[in-house]
C-alpha cells in the first residue's frame, strides 16, 4: 500500500465515525493538533473524535487539492484541504480548512499516522 492509499483508507475509515476502525491507522504515540487542543497519543486522540462525533451529527467529511510534499519509503507527508458539513444542534453547518497529515512506515509494516494539523483557514 501506498502513502496515498493510506491516506485514502484514513479518509474512508473517518467516514464510519467508528473510531475502533481508525485506530489501526494511527500511530500509538501520535500528535494530532486540532483547533480546540493538541492531543497526544491514541487515547487523547480518541477522546477528540469522539468529542467532535458527538457534536457533528450526519456529517460528511472530505479532503482535496491534496499535494504531497514528501513520499519516500519509509516518510511521507501531505497538505490538504479538509472540508465538512453537518447538522449541529439541529442547523446545517459547514466549514473547511486546512490540514497535514505526515506518515511513517518501518520496514515491513504498514503506514501509520504520526501527525495531523488541522486548522481553519485564515
Amino acid at each position: 500500500m501506498t502513502a496515498s492509499e493510506a491516506l485514502a483508507r484514513y479518509e474512508r475509515e473517518l467516514a464510519t465515525r467508528d473510531f475502533a476502525r481508525v485506530a489501526p491507522l494511527i500511530a500509538p504515540e501520535a500528535v494530532f493538533w486540532f483547533s480546540d487542543g493538541s492531543h497526544r497519543g491514541i487515547d487523547a486522540i480518541r477522546q477528540a473524535f469522539e468529542e467532535t462525533w458527538s457534536v457533528l451529527q450526519n456529517e460528511t467529511y472530505w479532503l482535496d487539492d491534496k499535494q504531497w510534499l514528501i513520499d519516500t519509503p519509509e516518510a511521507a507527508t501531505c497538505c490538504y484541504r479538509f472540508n465538512w458539513h453537518a447538522e449541529v444542534d439541529g442547523v446545517w453547518r459547514e466549514g473547511a480548512g486546512r490540514g497535514t497529515t505526515v506518515l511513517h512506515r518501518k520496514a515491513g509494516a504498514p503506514w501509520l499516522i504520526v501527525h495531523e494539523h488541522l486548522s481553519p483557514d485564515p
